[in-house]
């Protein structure tokens, strides 16, 4: 979509201020835990871009609640599963040996969108040590949701996803849906049905000095949240609230009943 078609869909430009108005009306609230998935295509035209977004967030959310995105590096995964990009296999070890260290505070995000990308960059945003499932976070409680990311099971219960549960948290859809929505996998983890599992080495930094981690995993699935994600909204509708944020669809779903919702689902329909 380019701009000309992000200028159509609008009357007026979407602002910090439009977007903190519609932000209110869907009800997100002040003190909260929000995770937020985001498009910025979707909005239709933004009055500076991707930080107009993550400012009007941060001004409804305030410095009272924590504001929470995934900041994930698919470029340090085993590059013996990519097809985005479908590497030589003679090229596989080179990148495996070359890869600079994984850096919470410098390594950009891949295909998390500008939103993610911009508010990882802010001076007093944290992020998890995770070298390839990283969550960042600001406000209220940010240091503890990014706290000890487990390297082993990164998106089950050791990572920054249960920590948004148990604090009762929200997961704001912004022009996306389901099918990306990663609150789903900490259900994949909880959830008892067959599972691969499988183990990754990628660089980091530890006390200073680069070094490299082996750390285990299952091989999480997200061919069918979309479903899941309908069949949530369907039966337990008072969990999600619809609305609109500038031109896109939005919705601001529970995410512990999501979470307890899709274990139940996984059970019914992956066993």
């Amino acid at each position: 979509m380019g701009e000309r078609d992000a200028v159509d869909r609008v009357d007026e430009p979407v602002t910090v201020s439009t977007l903190a108005e519609d932000l209110r009306e869907l009800g997100v609230r002040p003190g909260g835990t929000l995770l937020v998935h985001s498009s910025l295509s979707a909005l239709g035209w933004v009055a500076g871009d991707a930080q107009a977004v993550v400012d009007a967030l941060r001004k409804v959310v305030t410095d009272s609640g924590t504001l929470v995105m995934p900041a994930h590096t698919g470029q340090y995964t085993d590059p013996e599963s990519w097809s985005n990009p479908p590497v030589p296999d003679e090229w596989m070890e080179t990148i495996r040996e070359e890869r600079p260290p994984f850096r919470p505070e410098a390594t950009p995000t891949r295909g998390m969108g500008a939103v993610a990308e911009c508010f990882r960059g802010y001076p007093d945003t944290v992020r998890s040590r995770h070298p390839t499932v990283s969550f960042a976070a600001w406000g209220a409680d940010a240091e503890a949701v990014v706290a000890d990311h487990s390297y082993d099971e990164g998106l089950g219960d050791g990572s920054p996803l249960a920590e948004v549960y148990d604090r009762d948290g929200t997961v704001l859809l912004l022009g996306t849906d389901h099918d990306t929505n990663t609150s789903i996998h900490l259900a994949e983890y909880r959830a008892a049905f067959p599972k691969e599992r499988t183990t990754n080495e990628a660089p980091v930094i530890e006390d200073g000095d680069a070094v490299r981690v082996e750390y285990e995993d299952i091989e999480t699935d997200t061919s069918d949240f979309a479903e899941l994600g309908a069949d949530f909204e369907d039966e337990v509708p008072e969990a999600v609230e619809r609305g609109t944020v500038g031109a896109a669809e939005a919705r601001l779903v529970d995410q512990p009943a999501l979470v307890d919702f899709a274990v139940e689902w996984f059970e019914a329909n992956r066993a």
